[in-house]
């Protein structure tokens, strides 16, 4: 679920890359029910945007399995903690919600249906095959896990561009995400300042790299 102030972020920042005119497509890795999808979508469709792709990367079948790198900020591990949850209950940390449903969802928006791009899959195996076409101006990363979020930075970061935003759902709660993260821009010797959203959300905006 989705704190009502990493949507305000989310909010702004999509306001910010309009007002300032960044180019390129907005992009999401993991969207559970495709609400932040939604809330880009209808700013877009407001402003009778239609030139805008929104990228939606998701299993579209909830979470796929963690590794032994993926524990909660209390330290239980995210696979103990998913064992625990029935795969089809609403609230589960299963995140579980179809394609069909996303795709119900985002139609109430108005916004053109033939700007948006739904890949089915974990992002390992369907990114770099299925990437966004051309630059992307908004990255959103809410897929949890230290693989998953590693994989999506590796080969959309380089894409974003300058003055571009980065939206990480997850740091402050996975240790996993924030480990990948944090490697990523320690191994690519480049500063990322992220602000603090509320206690898991992070949010910057590209200036190099």
């Amino acid at each position: 679920m989705t704190s009502v102030a990493r949507m305000y972020a989310l909010f702004c920042a999509v306001d910010y890359v309009l007002s300032h005119h960044i180019k390129g497509s907005f992009v999401e890795c993991g969207v559970w029910r495709g609400g932040s999808s939604m809330l880009i979508a209808k700013m877009l469709h407001n402003r009778n945007i239609t030139d805008r792709k929104i990228y939606l990367y998701d299993t579209f079948e909830g979470m796929s399995m963690p590794t032994k790198n993926d524990f909660d900020l209390s330290g239980r591990s995210a696979s103990e903690l998913l064992d625990e949850n029935t795969h089809n209950k609403e609230d589960s940390v299963w995140c579980l919600a179809d394609l069909a449903d996303v795709q119900h969802n985002l139609r109430l928006t108005g916004f053109p249906e033939t700007n948006l791009v739904y890949t089915k899959g974990k992002v390992e195996d369907t990114i770099p095959g299925s990437m966004p076409a051309g630059s992307i101006a908004l990255l959103r990363l809410d897929t949890d896990w230290y693989e998953s979020t590693k994989h999506e930075l590796n080969h959309l970061f380089p894409i974003l561009e300058i003055n571009g935003v980065l939206i990480i759902d997850d740091y402050g709660h996975w240790e996993g995400c924030r480990k990948a993260v944090d490697e990523y821009f320690s191994e690519h010797q480049t500063g990322m300042l992220l602000n603090r959203i509320d206690y898991t959300g992070r949010i910057g905006v590209k200036s190099t790299f």
